[in-house]
Parts: C-alpha cells; sequence; structure tokens
C-alpha cells in the first residue's frame, strides 16, 4: 500500500486518525467538537485523536482579542467553549506560532488532517486620501488594544475631544462604544488595567458614526444597537435627514424583522430626541451622534496630524444602495476609526486570494496553485469564507468543512509520526515555550484572583484583571509565580 495514502486501519481498528487544528477560536473549537461527535465516531466506526493549536498562550481566539469585554454573550460562548476543551479529548497547544514554531510539512509529517481555523485580524483598507496621518487609526487595532491583545503596544493615543469612527457594523458599534463609554463603568468586565488607565484619561467628549447607506441598510444587530443606549452620561444623537427609506428599504423593513427591530430602534430614538438636536448636547458629558448616508473622501490634516474628515453626502437609489449627490460635508474631528471590516492574514505555504483575505478553498478543501485539493489539508470560519456573519454561522461552516473531510477519509495521506508525544517532542526540541488546558486553567485562576484584589480596593467587584504581557501569560500557564 502506498504511504501516501491514509492506510484502512487509521481511525478504525487501528491508530486514532490524528488531526491538527490550527486557531482556538470559537472556529477551530467548533470544528474540533464537531468532529469528535460525528456519526462516525460516536457508531465507533472511526477513533479520533485531535490537537488544537494557537499563538496565542490563552484559548478561544476572537472571543478573548476581538470582542468588547462589555459584551453581553461574551460569558455564554466562553462557557460553551470551555466545555469543550475541558473534556479531555483535545488537547490545547498554546502559544506556538504556525508558520514559525511548525511548518505545513511538520503538520503533515504529525497529523493525517490539518484544519486552518486562523480568522481575521486585519483592518481592511480604506484607500481615501489622509489615512496617512497621525491619529487615524484601524478598528481592528484599537479592538486589540482595548482586549489586551499581548503583541500590541500597551499605551493608545486617546487625546482626540472629537472622533469619527467609519463604518456600520458590530465592530464599529464597539469601538465606538468603548470610546464614548466612561472608564468606570468597564471595570465589572475582564478589561486591562493598563486600558482602564487609558480610557480614564481620555478627553473625548463626542463620538460620531458614519454610515454610507441608509438605516435599513446597516450591518449591525438589534443586541448591539441597543447596548449603545445602556451607556451611562452619553446621550445618543440623531439627525432627521438621514432617515431616508427608498422601495428596497421598505421591503427589507416588511420582511426582515431583524432590520424591522432596528430600524424602529432608531426610530423611536430619533423621535424621543428633542427637537433641537443642541438642546441634547447638554444632558450628558459625552454624545454618540448616529449618521448615515454618508461616504467618506478625505481624511483631513493639518501639520501631519488629523483635523477633520470629509463625505460626500449619498442618496439611496431604489434597491437600497447609495450613489452620491455631489454635497460635501465637513466634521472636525481629531481622530479617526477605520472599521470597515477585517481581513485574513496569509499563511505559509498555503495558497492565498489577497483579495478576498480567505485560504483558497472549495467548500473547505483547500486548493493548490493549480485548483486542485490539498490532500489532507482543510478550512473554516473567517479564513475560508472571509469575516462575514455571526459567531453563530461558524458552526455550519466547521460542519460543511468537517463533512468534506470525513468524506476523504480514504484518501488522506498517513501521517509519518502519528504517535501523541511526537509533537510534544518536535515542540520541546525547538524551545518553544506551549501552554497547555491545565496552564489555561491556572491562568484562568490567576486572572481571577487579580480581579478579586482589585474587587477589595476599589470597591467595585470585578470578575477577572486580564493578564496582557505574553511572557507572563506564558510564565503563569507553565506554573511559575510572577510579580503582580
Amino acid at each position: 500500500m502506498s504511504t501516501n495514502s491514509c492506510e484502512k486501519s487509521v481511525g478504525t481498528e487501528g491508530r486514532p486518525l490524528r488531526v491538527a487544528v490550527i486557531g482556538s477560536g470559537p472556529a477551530g473549537v467548533y470544528a474540533a467538537d464537531i468532529l469528535t461527535k460525528s456519526e462516525e465516531v460516536r457508531n465507533g466506526g472511526l477513533h479520533v485523536s485531535i490537537d488544537l493549536f494557537d499563538r496565542y498562550p490563552a484559548p478561544y481566539g476572537l472571543i478573548r482579542y476581538g470582542v468588547a469585554p462589555d459584551h453581553p454573550r461574551i460569558k455564554g460562548i466562553v462557557n460553551a467553549l470551555h466545555k469543550v476543551l475541558d473534556r479531555g479529548d483535545i488537547r490545547f497547544f498554546g502559544n506556538v506560532d504556525f508558520g514559525t514554531d511548525l511548518s505545513l510539512a511538520d503538520l503533515q509529517a504529525h497529523y493525517d488532517a490539518v484544519i486552518f481555523a486562523t480568522g481575521a485580524i486585519k483592518d481592511a483598507d480604506l484607500n481615501i486620501p489622509g489615512v496617512e496621518l497621525e491619529g487615524s487609526f484601524g478598528g481592528a487595532d484599537f479592538v486589540s488594544w482595548y482586549d489586551g491583545h499581548p503583541d500590541v503596544p500597551r499605551e493608545w493615543p486617546l487625546t482626540a475631544k472629537h472622533v469619527a469612527v467609519i463604518g456600520n457594523g458590530n465592530v464599529a458599534l464597539d469601538v465606538a462604544r468603548m470610546l464614548s463609554k466612561h472608564a468606570e463603568d468597564l471595570l465589572v468586565t475582564e478589561i486591562p488595567d493598563n486600558v482602564h488607565r487609558g480610557l480614564q484619561a481620555s478627553p473625548v467628549t463626542d463620538v460620531h458614526i458614519f454610515g454610507r447607506r441608509g438605516p435599513a441598510q446597516v450591518k449591525f444587530t438589534p443586541l448591539e444597537l441597543r447596548e449603545l443606549s445602556h451607556s451611562k452620561d452619553v446621550d445618543i444623537v440623531l439627525y432627521p435627514e438621514d432617515f431616508e427609506f427608498d422601495a428596497a428599504s421598505d421591503e427589507a423593513i416588511r420582511t426582515n424583522n431583524q432590520i424591522k427591530t432596528m430600524v424602529g430602534t432608531l426610530t423611536n430614538w430619533l423621535v424621543d430626541q428633542d427637537d433641537d438636536v443642541s438642546a441634547v448636547t447638554s444632558t450628558a458629558s459625552r454624545r454618540l451622534h448616529l449618521h448615515f448616508l454618508h461616504s467618506p473622501v478625505e481624511i483631513i490634516g493639518t501639520d501631519g496630524k488629523v483635523s477633520g474628515i470629509r463625505f460626500e453626502r449619498t442618496e439611496l437609489d431604489g434597491t437600497g444602495n447609495a450613489r452620491g449627490t455631489g454635497e460635501i460635508i465637513e466634521y472636525p474631528v481629531q481622530a479617526v476609526y477605520r472599521s470597515v471590516g477585517y481581513l485574513g492574514s496569509a499563511l505559509a505555504d498555503v495558497e492565498f486570494d489577497h483579495v478576498r483575505g480567505v485560504v483558497e478553498n472549495d467548500g473547505g478543501r483547500v486548493l493548490d496553485a493549480d485548483g486542485a485539493p490539498v490532500p489532507g489539508v482543510y478550512t473554516t470560519g473567517w479564513i475560508k469564507r472571509g469575516p462575514v456573519g455571526l459567531i453563530g454561522h461558524t458552526k455550519g461552516d466547521a460542519l460543511e468543512t468537517v463533512t468534506h473531510l470525513l468524506r476523504d477519509l480514504a484518501q488522506l495521506p498517513a501521517a509519518v509520526h502519528a504517535e501523541p508525544e511526537a509533537v510534544v517532542d518536535l515542540l520541546d526540541e525547538r524551545g518553544v515555550q506551549y501552554t497547555s488546558w491545565d496552564g489555561w486553567l491556572e491562568l484562568d485562576a490567576h486572572e481571577k484572583a487579580l480581579g478579586a484584589a482589585a474587587s477589595s480596593d476599589g470597591g467595585v467587584q470585578r470578575e477577572r484583571v486580564k493578564v496582557v504581557p505574553r511572557v507572563d501569560m506564558v510564565t503563569v500557564s507553565r506554573g511559575a509565580a510572577v510579580e503582580v
């Protein structure tokens, strides 16, 4: 039998099918979980052994480093992922960087199949003049900062009183809410201490969110929209001239309950607002402005720093799309946050679509330069289909990928070093300071202890304080104490 195909006994009466999943966010964990619960495994016809790798010392990916800390659904999602990894049938290796610590060839030598679930963490480009100015930021970079990402600077230049956020998706709302919310109200979350200090010193008074189309075309969801109204001492300001609805808008409102709910919420806020918008500005120390029908044209600079932003007013064209009107409006701001989407990053030795920011694939089967499936290599999540959809959509996506993997069992290339300890020996040999699931439990307990200590000092009950430096995360996870 050829050594390039999976031996018949692999995964059945012989050794378990060895699978590596790269990325421990929802996409990776869901894929691993779905594989372990597949009919083939449940009926005893297939045995699997899964290792989950992540470049960060802690698990959960997007949930830990891509969602605002005050998001109400974080705990539920974390609890669900925790239950999967805490069962003990999936090994976790943190602080292992694909392309540096392990190559695709390494993975193929140690596993019968590899699933890439690395997500998307970079900002999509906004190609307008002025994006290079000081004070022009990527929304994803800001998210990484306030979520305590170990590989970004500890400080953030929060010096602007007036801020523009470009985008009408959930991330744009998160960015705007975090900029406008008072730092003390975030202490009940797992916000890192350096982030709390930075936000506490912010002089911001007005945050403006700009969308290119109308209220019926926004990309955020009702829950995220309603969260805006929960911020204390922050007024929401809307503008009647932005509430334009065309035939497509009316149809969307009539047929889509989510859109109907969001438009209803926005309209109610507008109706409840004082007719004189200027009167609203005096009721709170901070204001969050929602603008629609604004297409960004240029970020304006003075002495190399952001001093304003220029938009073209748009109008709906009857189909729900927007077209320019020729009317130009300028807003004086000192910072601009571009939140127009995420883009995936290329992976070593894997064909990549740099325009869409995804791994070349067909239903999760990774393709080579000629468009043929690469045996035993798969992908799922945002790196597979782009940064669209909510976290829950990732389950269906993972199911498609795992279904194809199971259909390909007879063609999978057999790993040469399939023993579970072989990859451990390889990491040890290369001096990789990898972390484990038990290590995460240690770090989890450490962060909760930091929260308890902070609670006793300040009176606010803090569930945890997130550890930011990578070296501290690794040190705690590997069983050593750190100074606090």
